[in-house]
């Protein structure tokens, strides 16, 4: 029974896998030639594709390291050969930016390209690209500090208002203890 399932199971892989095989060529053909230049531009503009850089290298290096590791004693021949074969494999990433490319045209107008590539290639647009990691990593410090005094003030005030409502002591969020009435809060930051 368990080998059955596994023989439908692959055959339903490799029958989606046949259908998207044969849907992607009519697809790359439906985009026209200045609607994919408009694409790759767009991509080149955002640099979508550079954070990809690193996989050869990371893979040839990985490679070398676990060869090496089995076969100290080819060190020099298995380091020579994987760093040709990496380099004779670099001009496949022309593949990813086509991949890109594709991917780009399939959601974004040739218009929509063109715009994107035109503000990014701007001083404005290579500004934004160089500058928004930094600007995001204040934002997301300004909200982890907006995040704690919001929560902070909330529990303060919900705690004073159950206080008042109950007109008994309300354990506070925090587990500190609620002041006795009449009694000071203790301070504790």
């Amino acid at each position: 029974m368990k080998f059955q399932n596994r023989i439908r199971r692959l055959a339903v892989a490799c029958t989606a896998a046949a259908l998207v095989s044969f849907s992607v060529p009519a697809f790359a053909q439906d985009v026209s030639d200045s609607h994919l230049k408009a694409a790759r531009d767009a991509v080149a503009s955002i640099n979508a594709t550079d954070a990809f850089d690193a996989i050869l290298p990371q893979a040839a290096a990985s490679l070398q390291a676990s060869l090496i590791q089995k076969n100290p004693d080819l060190q020099e021949l298995i380091g020579t050969t994987v760093s040709a074969k990496a380099l004779a494999m670099a001009s496949r990433r022309a593949d990813l930016e086509r991949e890109a490319a594709l991917a780009y045209a399939k959601v974004f107008s040739e218009d929509d390209l063109k715009a994107i590539a035109a503000f990014y290639t701007s001083a404005a647009g290579k500004k934004l690209l160089e500058s928004g990691p930094i600007v995001s990593r204040e934002l997301v410090r300004a909200a982890e500090i907006w995040q704690n005094g919001i929560a902070r003030d909330l529990a303060q005030e919900v705690g004073e208002a159950l206080q008042s409502a109950a007109g008994a002591q309300v354990q506070p969020a925090d587990g500190t203890e609620a002041p006795a009435e009449g009694q000071a809060p203790a301070s504790g930051n």
